[in-house]
């Protein structure tokens, strides 16, 4: 899309009129009399610069000749006082809250005013007059822009016709299907279904089979269905396995000769141990000075992955690679993540590299940045490491124990200055040959993990350091960032009050003492029962990590400049980072702002599409472990209460279930929201976050990935 700088007068005057009725189709004829043009060749040059800004995508041509405005420009700015716009966040009841663009308070939206508007959809909501003291209350009159028109669900068979159930929680209704239209569907099939259409009179949209994925349960089709709700691709485009095909294996010599020369360095890389692709590598000498030399090298995937190819906009359209429990949706096709551009043992490889000088005090001497060839010696596992760190023998003992030195300093440098120690919790999964969950464990951080944590961190800090400290602000370049705003204060306010409810303190007057609170906070639940739960609760307190080309620091890491640089075979903002690294090296001018911001924005829309389909594999796993456990006892710790009734974390597992109020029945409980409890009105006993229980699972569904338990009384235990 062309940034307005980039725009002739003529067409920022058209665009001014689009943004002063962005809701509103016109055609030539009309942009041209509100602009006030009257001869047939001006008339004819507005006609021209509409079909280009339609090329452009400024605007959008939604029948042949009528142009409105792309959502993407439609502000609140731009509409009268009574109307907002916002993204609709959509409620299992039907009923709806609109997240107004502007900030502020939520409007509220009954699940009759919703106007066919669905989860995501970026919507224009007209306010109705506020009463004292209630919240306010709208009703959505035009849907701007659907998030999604694809649904996954299962196949529901009624006599002439059929719906689609659909699995997300936030689709409050079912999808009419034509019978003759299912495309061999089966009743109790799951399938990827698209909405064609959804007449005003309708109560449910229509919509057509696109893809039948098989029956309910079993592993791979519900690891295809969350891909599929989430709309990430099952395959790569033939163009793309082409172009990835034709990749040489061997490195050309020409290119070889014009890069800094690693190969003799010890270097070695270390990862999960059933890891297939290598995106960095670790070398390590000795100076004549006393000091050492650490090279951080990354994949240089951008030597491969070239602007205006079909694997450059695969990978920018996927940007990132998607981690479900038993599989991994890459974001390369696999000769490159796997092969070309994997820094494997005794391979010669192309990697960006970043190389410090340090002294025994982890400090940096001196830098230097650019293109490598490297060989790794060795492949570590993270367990193979750790034995060499905890035994101090094996194989390049002397490297690993002086990097771990080195790291060890950095990282308590790093909390002293103000890092945040955060510890979030990753299940894993024991799978039988079938990918039936057989156990479930934590994932364990120990100094190996750390060793590689330190010398990433160091790396993403200096290479954005290098391009953002510009000494005159007008000659800084545009650069991606990755930054993390401060909490929100209401947020953090709850926290804080939440944990003084369980015994802790949280000073939040400086950002100093947040953060000694905050890793004093952490070292304190450490081995408890709520550790898990007040881990959890406190990443959602802070605000999300983002893509930007606007740099505000990164808070939790306490870092001023902050980038991605490091994992490039998974991340598309790490390959941006590399060509603008280059890019800048080589004293070439600043890109368009405005371009790589968009960018940004995508790839960290991405990056959350697929948290969230990593955490919903996650639950279909939790589940279909506890399946065969129905009327077992387990611990566990209350997670959280609300009028449904009691969440229970179990302590074992971290499987989180519901004890439903309707079966509490020794008492009529009353729901202390400013407590984080349930209180009985007769006994006064009472359900508090962060209380041990034992409960037992009374049932399982596995398609809604839900689980629900009944407390275990004390005389029966």
């Amino acid at each position: 899309m062309k940034s307005k700088k980039d725009m002739s007068a003529i067409a920022t005057s058209i665009l001014k009129v689009f943004a002063s009725n962005p809701l509103l189709p016109l055609n030539f004829k009309q942009v041209s009399s509100r602009l006030g043009i009257t001869d047939r060749g001006s008339k004819e040059m507005i006609k021209n610069h509409l079909q280009s800004m339609a090329e452009d995508e400024i605007i959008n041509e939604i029948e042949r000749g009528k142009y409105k405005l792309n959502p993407k420009y439609i502000t609140n700015n731009a509409l009268p006082a009574h109307y907002v716009v916002g993204t609709v966040d959509m409620k299992q009841t039907g009923k709806a809250y609109v997240l107004c663009d502007e900030g502020g308070e939520d409007v509220y939206i009954n699940m009759n005013n919703t106007n066919h508007a669905l989860n995501g959809d970026r919507v224009k909501v007209y306010l109705f007059p506020q009463r004292k003291k209630r919240k306010r209350e709208g009703q959505i009159v035009e849907i701007l822009q659907r998030a999604k028109t694809s649904f996954v669900g299962i196949v529901q068979k009624h006599g002439k016709f059929a719906f689609l159930v659909c699995d997300s929680s936030s689709m409050p209704v079912d999808i009419f299907l034509d019978i003759n239209e299912l495309q061999g569907a089966k009743d109790g099939d799951k399938a990827l279904v698209e909405i064609t259409d959804w007449p005003q009179n309708a109560n449910n949209p229509f919509g057509r089979v696109v893809k039948v994925l098989g029956r309910p349960g079993e592993n791979d089709v519900e690891m295809q269905s969350i891909l599929s709700e989430f709309d990430f691709p099952l395959f790569f485009p033939e163009q793309v396995e082409k172009e990835a095909e034709q990749i040489p294996l061997e490195l050309p010599q020409d290119e070889v000769a014009k890069r800094r020369d690693f190969r003799p360095v010890t270097t070695f890389t270390i990862d999960p141990a059933d890891a297939k692709d290598f995106d960095d590598a670790l070398s390590f000498r000795r100076l004549p000075n006393g000091n050492v030399e650490v090279g951080v090298h990354i994949a240089d995937v951008s030597y491969y992955v070239r602007e205006n190819t079909a694997l450059n906009e695969e990978a920018y359209r996927r940007a990132t690679s998607v981690y479900l429990v038993d599989r991994t949706i890459p974001m390369l096709p696999e000769k490159l993540c796997n092969g070309v551009c994997s820094l494997r043992q005794d391979e010669d490889k192309f990697a960006f590299s970043a190389v410090f000088e340090m002294n025994d005090k982890a400090e940096v001497v001196n830098e230097w940045f650019g293109k490598t060839v490297i060989r790794s010696d060795r492949r570590f596992s993270y367990e193979q490491a750790q034995q060499v760190i905890e035994t101090n023998s094996g194989d390049c003992c002397d490297e690993i124990l002086s990097l771990w030195a080195l790291a060890e300093q950095m990282r308590k440098r790093r909390f002293r200055a103000g890092a945040i120690n955060f510890e979030s919790i990753e299940v894993k999964f024991h799978l039988d040959e079938n990918a039936k969950p057989i156990g479930v464990y934590l994932k364990e951080s120990k100094e190996a993990n750390w060793l590689i944590e330190e010398f990433m961190l160091l790396a993403n800090r200096q290479v954005a350091a290098h391009i953002g400290k510009a000494k005159v602000k007008s000659q800084a370049k545009t650069f991606v960032y990755r930054v993390h705003d401060e909490p929100n204060k209401e947020k953090l306010e709850v926290f804080k009050d939440f944990v003084g409810k369980l015994g802790y303190n949280l000073n939040d007057k400086t950002r100093s003492s947040l953060t000694k609170s905050f890793n004093k906070l952490f070292e304190q639940i450490s081995g408890k029962g709520e550790e898990t739960m007040i881990n959890m609760i406190a990443l959602r307190t802070m605000s999300k990590a983002f893509y930007s080309c606007d740099n505000i620091g990164h808070y939790g890491l306490g870092f001023p400049y902050y980038t991605h640089f490091t994992s490039p075979i998974r991340r598309y903002p790490d390959v941006m980072v590399h060509r603008l690294l280059e890019r800048y090296l080589d004293n070439k001018p600043s890109v368009d702002k405005e371009v790589f911001e968009q960018r940004c924005e995508h790839c960290s829309n991405m990056e959350k599409k697929a948290a969230d389909a990593e955490r919903a594999s996650v639950k279909f796993k939790q589940a279909e472990y506890l399946s065969d456990k129905i009327g077992q006892e387990f611990v566990g710790t209350i997670s959280g209460v609300s009028k449904w009734g009691v969440y229970v974390m179990l302590d074992e597992s971290k499987c989180e279930g519901l004890v439903p109020m309707r079966d509490i029945n020794d008492d009529f409980y009353v729901l202390d929201e400013d407590n984080f409890r349930l209180v009985g009105k007769t006994s006064g006993k009472i359900y508090q976050i962060g209380m041990p229980v034992k409960i037992k699972i009374v049932s399982v569904d596995l398609f809604k990935k839900q689980m629900n338990f009944t407390f275990v009384r004390e005389e029966q235990e």
